[in-house]
């Protein structure tokens, strides 16, 4: 048993020297990117989340809310290599994922690799690549490897896909299949920032970008450290029900033409964990489960045709399973 793991043992923000370490990790990037993005606490953290569980992030709103810009300021407060993918129509897979090229000059054949080896990749905009394109994802984000021309290659580690989409324009885009949104970790949404954060925005912006003065505040390596000190946060036997509970609710209501799969299953034992241990804890609480809920699975989630008929929405469904579910004390 972990020292200090007892519910008991300490209070709120107090536990062993791995949950510390790891608190104040977030905390610095937390501050770093609040820097520059104004008001957006629970995105950072939802993204905060998706690191330390060694996955990987769709950010989906409306044009200008500063989705980009959000996903660019995170990226600089790591210590990781990071590339940009512009998703567009004619976007091809091999403009991902890298060519074999022959070299006249040296008569043999070398690899170009793609701005998918990297350890932090910003995909910009990623419905309005074919599916064939976005395809070139699946395998890294699953495995993190890429496969060019039969060979194999390991991707740096941590390794993170930050992804943009926007939900309202539908021409000249493409939905994202379900296989690629199961690889999602967490769905964020922004939102519109109140009177007051926008007033601060502008404020924020009259002069030089902040973006551009951002600094690395946690190295790779501690990225590395952290995502295993996660892995030893404890969720009692009564919460690790309580998840498959949710799940299989899911596959069974009858709203839902498709429910949580396994892979969701896996994801919110995984994301309750980390918002634990971001909230200085190495035990979680069925809040923990709670709070994470709605990101993780929502996106996986496909309404019946009847359902969309009478205009209700994934989230309102999802929040009739939440209720449905016993709470264990």
């Amino acid at each position: 048993m972990v020292q200090g793991s007892s519910r008991d043992g300490h209070a709120e923000g107090a536990g062993p020297a791995y949950i510390t370490l790891a608190k104040a990790a977030a905390d610095r990037v937390r501050a770093n990117v609040g820097l520059v993005i104004v008001g957006k606490d629970e995105a950072i953290t939802l993204m905060l989340v998706a690191l330390l569980c060694q996955g990987h992030i769709l950010i989906e709103d409306v044009p200008g809310i500063g989705k980009t810009t959000l996903a660019k300021a995170f990226a600089r407060s790591l210590g990781c290599s990071f590339k940009r993918i512009q998703f567009t129509p004619d976007l091809m897979p091999a403009d991902i994922t890298g060519i074999n090229f022959y070299n006249q000059k040296e008569g043999e054949f070398q690899f170009r690799p793609g701005p998918i080896i990297a350890q932090v990749v910003l995909g910009d905009e990623i419905n309005r690549a074919t599916p064939r394109t976005q395809a070139a994802l699946l395998e890294a984000m699953q495995e993190a490897q890429i496969t060019v021309d039969g060979a194999t290659i390991p991707l740096p580690q941590p390794f993170m896909v930050l992804a943009t989409e926007n939900p309202i324009e539908l021409e000249g885009t493409f939905p994202l299949p379900e296989a690629e949104l199961d690889r999602f970790l967490l769905r964020v949404r922004m939102g519109y920032p109140t009177r007051v954060e926008e007033r601060s925005i502008l404020l924020r912006f009259q002069g030089d970008d902040p973006l551009e003065g951002l600094h690395t505040v946690v190295a790779s390596e501690e990225v590395l450290a952290l995502q295993k000190a996660v892995q030893r946060v404890r969720m009692e036997d009564s919460l690790v029900d309580y998840v498959v509970q949710l799940c299989q609710a899911t596959r069974e209501h009858p709203s839902l033409a498709l429910g949580a799969s396994p892979r969701a299953s896996l994801s919110l034992f995984r994301a309750a964990r980390a918002w634990a241990a971001l909230a200085g804890r190495d035990y979680t609480l069925p809040d923990d489960v709670k709070a994470v809920a709605s990101a993780v699975l929502v996106h996986r989630l496909i309404l019946t045709s009847q359902t969309r008929l009478r205009g209700r929405t994934t989230d309102e469904v999802l929040g009739e399973v939440l209720e449905s579910v016993a709470v264990p004390v």
